[in-house]
């Protein structure tokens, strides 16, 4: 294999880790109103749609605004900005639209889907908030940077929306839970090991 192929291999294979913990986690907002979307479900405020904005803000800066490509959306918050408070892309204003937080999410997507398509793996940016460790940072890094984030937030998204309704699994037509399990007996077994070792 030459190593245009080689890397033409990588690249689809990051690609579809890429889509599917984006996929995942788009899937979690399914069926639910603003309120449940919006609303904080641990002490530190996590929210559904919280992580949706955040992940879009993750794509467009890590593969989009560090290679010289900027993304600009009228919902994705300017950290360049003096009004711009920390972990603002956590969370989702009232009068901010839940379609417009999606298409935030969508057209950061295929940003950051063409910036891995047309520059190199090896082609190198800059991450200015990592200070000097982001002087000079590849593609692929940035790359497997940006799954890593995708796919720790998804997780806590699957989590999430558990709590909500009782909704869980990896994907559709693929949980990744087995089929006919008694969850209300499983938890009370899990409930009594731990109880059993206070």
């Amino acid at each position: 294999m030459d190593v245009q192929s080689s890397e033409a291999a990588l690249k689809a294979d990051i690609q579809r880790y890429l889509d599917q913990a984006r996929d995942a986690l788009l899937w979690k907002l399914d069926g639910l109103g603003g309120y449940d979307l919006r609303r904080p479900l641990t002490p530190t405020g996590t929210n559904l749609l919280g992580l949706v904005k955040h992940c879009a803000m993750v794509d467009s800066g890590y593969l989009g605004g560090c290679f010289g490509r900027p993304f600009a959306h009228p919902h994705l918050p300017d950290p360049e900005s003096p009004e711009y408070v920390a972990d603002d892309d956590l969370w989702v204003r009232a009068d901010e639209p839940t379609e417009a937080i999606v298409d935030l999410f969508t057209r950061s997507r295929a940003h950051a889907t063409a910036t891995l398509a047309e520059l190199p793996l090896g082609a190198t940016g800059s991450v200015p908030w990592w200070g000097e460790r982001g002087r000079s940072v590849t593609v692929h890094r940035l790359a497997m940077h940006t799954f890593f984030d995708l796919d720790r937030h998804a997780g806590q998204a699957d989590i999430l929306r558990e709590m909500i309704d009782g909704a869980a699994g990896l994907q559709p037509g693929n949980t990744n839970l087995p089929d006919g399990a008694d969850w209300v007996a499983y938890r009370a077994k899990v409930e009594a090991a731990a109880r059993a070792a206070e």
